[in-house]
C-alpha cells in the first residue's frame, strides 16, 4: 500500500508515516439521556409554576387569560412563561377551535407537572399515556365550555383578592373532589369558601346554562338537603343563572312549587339558596353585591354577607379551610 494512501484504521484526511501505529479508537460515548425530569428542570421553576401545576391538575383545563388574569400582570409575560413551561415538558396544551371564534388554547398538565402535584401529594405518578388521555379528554369533551365558565367563577373570586388581600378564596374543589369528598351524594359543579378575616362563606355552585328545565333544577336541591339533615356542613347553595327573566322565574317557580311539594318546602326550611343572573352584574364579579336570597324579595347581598359556616369538622363536614387548602398556598 502506497505510504501516502491512508489505513482503514485512520481517520480520513490523517497518512500513517512508515513506523506510525494507528490510533486507537475513541471511547463510546455512552448514550445521552433523552427524558427530562423533574431534577433537571428543578432550577427554573418558580413558586408559581408550581401553582399552574396543581391548579391544572384539580380543574382539568385553563386558559392562558384564565392563568394571566391570577398570576401574572402582563398576558405577554404569562404567555411566554406558559410556552416556556411546555418546552420544558411541563404542561400541554389543547388546541380547540369553536365556531364563529378564534382557536381556543385549553392549558392542562404535563407529564412533569403531573409527576410534581402526585408526588406532592403522596400519590403514584400518572404514566406518561396516562397524561396524554387526560389531554385528549379535554379536546374531545362535549361540556368543556361549562367547565371553563365555571372555572371562571372562582378565577373572578381569585382576581377579586388581588386587589382587595382581605378578602380571600381558601378553599376550590372542583366538581369531582367535591363529588369524592362528599360520598358522591351531591354534585355540584364546583365548591368553595369565601374567607375575609375571620368570616368564613363557604358554598355549593350551580352554574346554569339556561339549557335544563326548571323542574330538573329544583331536583338538584333534595340532595343537598339529605347531605345536611345527615350531618353534611350549612353551604349557602348558589345557582349562576344566565339571565335576570330565568333569576326571576326560578324564584317564582320554587315559592309556588314549595306549596304544592312538600320536598321543596322542605329544602327551602333547611337550605339557604341564593341566586344572580349574569346579564345584570353591572360590572360586579361573584365577590360583589349581586347575591339574591330565595324568600327575600330583590335584596342583593355580597359574597361576604351571605351566612357563615364556622363548623366543627365531622365526617361529612371538612370544617374551616386549612392553609394547604388555599389554591395559592404555594406562593405563601
Amino acid at each position: 500500500m502506497p505510504d501516502d494512501q491512508p489505513s482503514r484504521q485512520s481517520p480520513r484526511g490523517d497518512t500513517l508515516r512508515p513506523g506510525d501505529r494507528p490510533s486507537p479508537p475513541h471511547p463510546r460515548t455512552p448514550a445521552r439521556r433523552t427524558t427530562t425530569t423533574l431534577a433537571d428542570i428543578s432550577a427554573r421553576l418558580q413558586p408559581r409554576d408550581r401553582v399552574i401545576a396543581f391548579l391544572l391538575s384539580d380543574h382539568t383545563a385553563l386558559t392562558t387569560d384564565q392563568i394571566a388574569a391570577v398570576l401574572f400582570d402582563s398576558p405577554i409575560t404569562c404567555g411566554h412563561r406558559l410556552y416556556t413551561l411546555r418546552r420544558m415538558d411541563f404542561i400541554n396544551r389543547v388546541l380547540r377551535a369553536h365556531p364563529n371564534q378564534p382557536t381556543q388554547v385549553y392549558w392542562v398538565p404535563g407529564r412533569l407537572s403531573a409527576r410534581l402535584v402526585a408526588l406532592a401529594r403522596g400519590e403514584t405518578p400518572p404514566t406518561p399515556k396516562a397524561v396524554a388521555l387526560a389531554a385528549d379528554r379535554v379536546l374531545s369533551d362535549r361540556t368543556r365550555r361549562h367547565t371553563i365558565e365555571t372555572n371562571q367563577f372562582f378565577i373572578d373570586l381569585l382576581v377579586h383578592s388581588r386587589s382587595h388581600p382581605q378578602s380571600r378564596l381558601t378553599r376550590w374543589w372542583s366538581e369531582q373532589q367535591t363529588t369524592a369528598t362528599f360520598g358522591r351524594r351531591i354534585r355540584p359543579d364546583g365548591h368553595g369558601v369565601w374567607t375575609t378575616g375571620h368570616h368564613h362563606v363557604g358554598f355549593w355552585l350551580e352554574h346554569d346554562r339556561g339549557t335544563e328545565h326548571h323542574p330538573r333544577l329544583r331536583d338538584k336541591l333534595e340532595p343537598y338537603r339529605r347531605l345536611r339533615i345527615d350531618g353534611g356542613p350549612d353551604y349557602t347553595l348558589l345557582f349562576s343563572l344566565p339571565t335576570r327573566e330565568r333569576e326571576r322565574h326560578f324564584h317564582h317557580r320554587l315559592i309556588d312549587t314549595a306549596g304544592r311539594d312538600h320536598r321543596i318546602a322542605a329544602a327551602l326550611a333547611t337550605l339557604t339558596i341564593a341566586t344572580c343572573a349574569r346579564d345584570r352584574v353591572n360590572g360586579h364579579g361573584p365577590a360583589g353585591p349581586i347575591w339574591r336570597l330565595v324568600g327575600n324579595g330583590g335584596h342583593r347581598l355580597r359574597l361576604a354577607d351571605l351566612p357563615t359556616t364556622d363548623e366543627e369538622p365531622g365526617p361529612l363536614n371538612p370544617g374551616i379551610p386549612t392553609p394547604e387548602h388555599d389554591p395559592l398556598h404555594e406562593l405563601t
